[in-house]
């Protein structure tokens, strides 16, 4: 795609974030699209909120698992940007009015304590850079009108990022075996999902090798303080105004989301 294309296609995106109005798929608007392409214009989109005076905070890894691929028919991870404006405190109010086609997935969130820097990031290196772990809700959203998304589109939309609740217990990675960690996640009381952390890509742990190899080559380096999202252990649920989204990580603890609309807050 040429650059003005790129520009389009980010704009369309854009536009979907300040009316509230989803678009239709990138792929359709602009067919023989590449995952190349696609990143070019979630770079581009993230730009422009930088220029507003975000900032970033971290990375997501996305379609991590095989539920997840399933669920999306997609094939392969991907990743997005998380940034500052994405982040809401536990049990206090998030507006669901905010999203436009909201979900929730539950995940173990790395919080680094020094630099990564791929490619040749190994396993070791990763657990080296990671501070701690903490429960966590990631809400995923669409800027693509019914989720209707190919792999080009969750990634030109920033991996379909929304926001993040992180819980308030940080566990060290010595004190918990991520794979084997298993997760339920309640909505209103409610058992939605069950997940273990081996369904993201084996450990969550291979997540982050993985974004840390892929992101290495195009420049961009996980900062010390960033948070990392490796990935669902279970399908996504749909949310709205007045639900109360907790799940349950065994040792690592737990984490609540809560949802009011714009009135209740």
């Amino acid at each position: 795609m040429e650059a003005g294309t790129i520009s389009q296609a980010a704009q369309a995106i854009l536009d979907a974030y300040e009316t509230g109005k989803p678009t239709e798929p990138i792929i359709d608007h602009f067919p023989g699209s590449t995952i190349e392409d696609a990143y070019r214009i979630q770079k581009e989109v993230v730009q422009q909120w930088l220029a507003g005076g975000d900032t970033i905070k971290g990375h997501k890894v996305g379609l991590a698992s095989l539920a997840m691929q399933t669920q999306m028919g997609v094939d392969q991870p991907d990743y997005g940007h998380l940034l500052t404006s994405m982040f809401h405190l536990e049990h206090l109010p998030i507006d669901a009015t905010r999203y436009l086609q909201p979900r929730i997935e539950p995940e173990i969130g790395f919080v680094l304590g020094r630099q990564l820097t791929g490619p040749g990031v190994t396993v070791a290196d990763a657990v080296r850079a990671v501070d701690y772990v903490v429960p966590a809700l990631e809400i995923v959203d669409s800027r693509i009108r019914d989720w209707r998304i190919s792999i080009v589109d969750t990634i030109a939309d920033n991996a379909s990022s929304g926001g993040v609740v992180l819980g308030s217990k940080p566990t060290l990675l010595h004190q918990a075996d991520l794979a084997k960690i298993s997760c339920v996640m309640s909505i209103n009381g409610k058992t939605v999902g069950t997940g273990v952390g081996g369904a993201v890509l084996g450990s969550p742990i291979n997540a982050l090798v993985w974004l840390a190899n892929t992101v290495g080559p195009l420049g961009t380096t996980l900062e010390p303080g960033h948070v990392i999202l490796p990935g669902s252990m279970t399908r996504a649920e749909s949310i709205s105004a007045g639900d109360s989204v907790t799940a349950f990580m065994g040792e690592l603890g737990d984490v609540t989301a809560v949802f009011s609309d714009s009135d209740q807050r």
